[in-house]
């Protein structure tokens, strides 16, 4: 008389596997939509800020960062409108993202060229002041953002661009002491440079993953 049916039991390997290298899918997980949200309307207000900031200054690095703000902000809402849609649409959202990485690289670039020829120093104290404050703002994202780092291009993607934020209102606070300190343009034009280059990194590394899932992804 046969026995019993013999139950396979489960991989424990594989499992392991799924529980700490596949990250959870983001239409799943509400808590990273409201951070998308809040995201996004931080990034907003600190665009129309920093512009103003930049204007009132002459900070070309305040400017840059300001472009970067409103790019984020677009990105944010692009992230939010692909999160329950299929690994190829994430990765095309992704591909857009980079570009735009890339197009306020090259726009920083030239605009740091320009006032390097045409430009007189920025007046230091507004430009370390919105420094801080945005600062706090992409610490804040940067830190709600954290655990999602590792996922898919287009969570990798919003990652990156709060990180390279954060880096940056760091430098430009820097810049703008060593502004005061000397009276003279360059800290800032030096930031500024660093910043696209910055973003031209991001954008060539979320690019190339972004090209890999969509090779992965199924028809």
């Amino acid at each position: 008389m046969p026995g019993p049916p013999v139950q396979a039991l489960p991989d424990p390997t594989a499992s392991m596997s799924d529980a700490c290298c596949t990250p959870p899918a983001p239409s799943a997980d509400p808590a990273y939509q409201r951070i998308l949200w809040i995201a996004l309307a931080l990034n907003a207000a600190m665009f129309v800020i920093e512009i103003i900031g930049s204007l009132e200054s002459g900070s070309v690095s305040l400017l840059a960062d300001a472009i970067d703000f409103f790019g984020d902000a677009a990105n944010y809402g692009l992230s939010l409108l692909v999160l329950s849609r299929a690994l190829h649409w994430r990765a095309r959202s992704s591909l857009l993202k980079a570009a735009s990485m890339a197009g306020f690289g090259l726009f920083v670039l030239g605009r740091a060229a320009w006032a390097a020829w045409h430009g007189a120093p920025p007046e230091a104290l507004t430009m370390g002041a919105i420094a801080l404050l945005a600062l706090a703002v992409n610490v804040g994202v940067a830190v709600m953002l954290y655990r999602y780092r590792n996922g898919d291009s287009n969570m990798r993607s919003v990652w990156l661009c709060s990180r390279n934020d954060a880096v940056g209102n760091i430098a430009v606070a820097l810049a703008a002491v060593a502004v005061a300190g000397t009276g003279a343009a360059w800290p800032d034009l030096i930031v500024a440079v660093g910043m696209a280059a910055l973003a031209l990194s991001s954008a060539w590394a979320v690019s190339r993953q972004a090209l890999g899932e969509l090779r992965r992804a199924p028809a």
